[in-house]
């Protein structure tokens, strides 16, 4: 017997309009955990990989942000495996939700339960840090414009914290 598995998203598909800042999920998309080195993961990435720890690279709507000396969140697709190389290529689509927080006090709402002063970030990079007691990843698209990376499962506590903020 064949089941059908359905994807229910962890909060409301609309999006939070407050008074300067709009908060929304991002449509599901493709992610992956890079590690190893930059040239070893190149055959399996549209995406250029940065060599910077913090810097994003995109490319055709997808994107990747170095986190670590051999770790990167790729959102969009790879090429393969990895198998027989040394590389570690991890899918982790449903494990983590993206939500888009725009608007003037973009940064000051994320600035009232993170430690960064992301005002001063510079556009076209991102980290992982927290908000409150949550991990996340934070990446400036724009001087008043950010994606969040979440886990799924705390996703809905994310939203109503920042809906509440």
């Amino acid at each position: 017997m064949s089941e059908t598995v359905g994807r229910i998203e962890p909060v409301v598909g609309a999006p939070f309009v407050g008074d300067g800042v709009t908060v929304a999920l991002v449509p599901a998309a493709m992610r992956f955990n890079l590690r190893g080195s930059a040239s070893d993961l190149a055959g399996f990435t549209v995406v250029p990989l940065p060599t910077r720890i913090g810097d994003v690279g995109e490319s055709g709507g997808e994107l990747a942000v170095m986190l670590g000396p051999d770790e990167w969140l790729l959102i969009g697709a790879v090429s393969g495996d990895g198998a027989g190389q040394p590389v570690s290529i991890t899918e982790v689509s449903d494990r983590q939700v993206g939500f888009d927080v725009t608007g003037p006090l973009a940064a000051e709402l994320l600035m009232s339960g993170c430690p960064l002063d992301l005002e001063r970030m510079a556009v076209g990079r991102g980290t992982r840090t927290i908000y409150e007691t949550v991990e996340i990843v934070v990446i400036k698209r724009a001087p008043d414009a950010f994606r969040v990376e979440v886990w799924r499962s705390f996703a809905p506590w994310l939203w109503a914290a920042l809906a509440q903020a």
